[in-house]
C-alpha cells in the first residue's frame, strides 16, 4: 500500500532515459541482448566469459544508477535479465544449463566480491543481491539454485577503476580469497557472476581462488563488457 501511494507521488523514472513509469523501461531493457563470449588474456584457457552488453549507452548508465548512485530499485530488472542468460548459458562446452524446460545440473551462483567500504556506500554487496534475485527467477521456474557468497576481497585491495590488466592483477593477488562460510554446493555448475568485465583480471582470480579450493567454474556471466 505505501509503495503504491509513493509511485503515485513521485513516479518512478527509467535510471537511464528518465521516462516514468519503471526504474528500467521497456526501451532501455532491450539493451540486454543474448550472452555473448568475451576474450581476454587473463581467462584465456581457464574459464569462459559471457556478457549481455557493452559497457556503454543504457546499459552503462543503468549499471552506473544501480551501482553508484542508489537506484537499488534496479535490482529486480537487472537480476532478471541475468536470470534469462543463465537459462541458455552454455555452461559445458556445447550444453546450455537448461535443457527441454528441465535443469541439467543445480547451478550455484557465486557472486563476485566488492571491497567492504564499498559495499557499505552501496548498501550491502551489490552483485549478491543481483545473484538472489536472478535465483528466485530462476526458482520460480522449477530450477534448482543456490547463491554461494564463497569470496572475499580484502579491505586493503584498491579501487580497480583506472587500472590496467598488470595492475589489477597484482591488486587481487593475495587479496582475492576463498570464504569457507559461503562453500559452494557439491555437483553444481559453479557461476560467477560480475558486472562488467575489463582486462579478465577479476573473472580469472574468481576462478583461481574457487579452483584452489577444489572447485571448478563453468562460466563467469557479466551485465557489460568493457573495451
Amino acid at each position: 500500500m505505501l509503495k503504491r501511494l509513493l509511485d503515485l507521488l513521485i513516479p518512478a523514472r527509467c535510471a537511464a532515459c528518465g521516462a516514468r513509469g519503471e526504474p528500467c523501461c521497456a526501451r532501455c531493457e532491450g539493451v540486454w541482448g543474448a550472452a555473448r563470449e568475451v576474450e581476454r588474456a587473463p581467462t584465456a584457457g581457464l574459464v569462459r566469459v559471457f556478457a549481455l552488453s557493452r559497457y556503454r549507452g543504457a546499459g552503462r548508465r543503468l549499471l552506473i544508477a544501480y551501482k553508484e548512485r542508489g537506484r537499488r530499485d534496479l535490482a529486480p530488472s537487472l537480476g532478471r535479465v541475468l536470470a534469462e542468460a543463465l537459462v541458455v548459458l552454455p555452461l559445458t562446452e556445447a550444453d546450455p544449463a537448461v535443457r527441454g524446460g528441465a535443469p541439467a545440473r543445480p547451478i550455484c551462483l557465486v557472486p563476485a566480491p566488492s571491497r567492504p567500504s564499498a559495499a557499505r556506500v552501496r548498501g550491502g554487496p551489490h552483485i549478491e543481491r543481483l545473484a538472489n534475485t536472478a535465483a528466485g527467477v530462476l526458482a520460480a521456474r522449477g530450477i534448482e539454485v543456490v547463491v554461494a557468497p564463497a569470496l572475499e576481497l580484502a579491505g586493503a585491495a584498491r579501487d580497480a577503476v583506472g587500472l590496467g590488466r598488470e595492475q589489477r592483477m597484482a591488486n587481487l593477488a593475495g587479496r582475492l580469497r576463498f570464504r569457507e562460510a559461503g562453500r559452494p554446493s557439491p555437483g553444481c555448475h559453479i557461476v560467477v557472476l560480475d558486472d562488467v568485465v575489463t582486462t579478465g583480471a577479476t573473472a580469472a582470480a574468481c576462478t583461481t581462488a574457487l579452483a584452489a579450493a577444489g572447485f571448478t567454474v563453468s562460466a563467469v556471466l557479466t551485465l557489460l563488457a568493457a573495451g
